[in-house]
């Protein structure tokens, strides 16, 4: 488990119901600082991760994107929520 992964664990284990079925992938960025990171939850612990208007999930980005800066070393990190069973990401 990356670095990314465990501070995203940290945050986001407070909010779901579901913990161990909690997947986290990290998935190739754009460029070379762009890391995309996928959380894929159970529908009920999605839903509460993007909150009402995306206000979880748009704090949970910025959070996350401390972590990218703090090491000098700039990378943009992006997050991707999903539910088991479903074909499209938010």
């Amino acid at each position: 488990m990356n670095d990314y992964e465990k501070v995203i664990h940290a945050l986001i284990d407070p909010l779901v119901e579901h913990k161990d079925s909690i997947m986290i992938k990290e998935l190739p960025g754009s460029t070379e600082r762009d890391i995309t990171i996928l959380i894929v939850a159970e529908d009920a612990d999605t839903a509460r991760l993007i909150g009402k208007k995306g206000s979880v999930a748009n704090a949970l980005r910025e959070a996350i994107s401390i972590k990218g800066k703090a090491d000098d070393s700039n990378i943009r990190i992006h997050l991707k929520f999903e539910s088991f069973g479903e074909d499209d990401a938010n």
